[in-house]
């Protein structure tokens, strides 16, 4: 269910990260300072809406989804995309289109803790944050 996701989390250990900047296509300059950034990340439901909130000292993002509804996001490196985010085997699937390409990012809870996996082809990043 959604809802165990609920809450804030904060960032404590990330694997991969500039490899998976790199194959998305952000900039070097860009890239590191992505890299050195802890962000916390909420996720807050208002109704059949949620929200996903990306607060770091370098930006925030903020998107607000229906399950299974495709939006245009902009994402914190600038691009644009047609996003599309599903439930479903524990899985919060956020699926991105952009120019041709298409990234894939998956998060669940595991031993209490949120894991983001971010998929690009066969570049891949791992993410894991804790409850604040």
């Amino acid at each position: 269910m959604l809802d165990n996701m609920l809450g804030t989390w904060k960032l404590k250990n990330s694997e991969g990260f500039d490899e998976y900047m790199q194959a998305i296509g952000v900039g070097f300059a860009t890239r590191k300072a992505g890299g050195v950034l802890k962000p916390d990340v909420i996720i807050s439901k208002t109704g059949d809406k949620y929200c996903l909130r990306t607060e770091s000292s370098f930006t925030t993002t903020e998107i607000e989804f229906m399950l299974g509804e495709e939006f245009d996001e902009t994402t914190a490196d600038n691009r644009k995309t047609k996003t599309t985010m599903t439930f479903e085997d524990g899985l919060l699937k956020q699926h991105q289109k952009w120019d041709g390409k298409e990234t894939t990012i998956t998060r669940e809870i595991k031993d209490g803790k949120l894991v983001v996996t971010c998929t690009m082809g066969k570049a891949q990043c791992i993410r894991t944050y804790e409850k604040a």
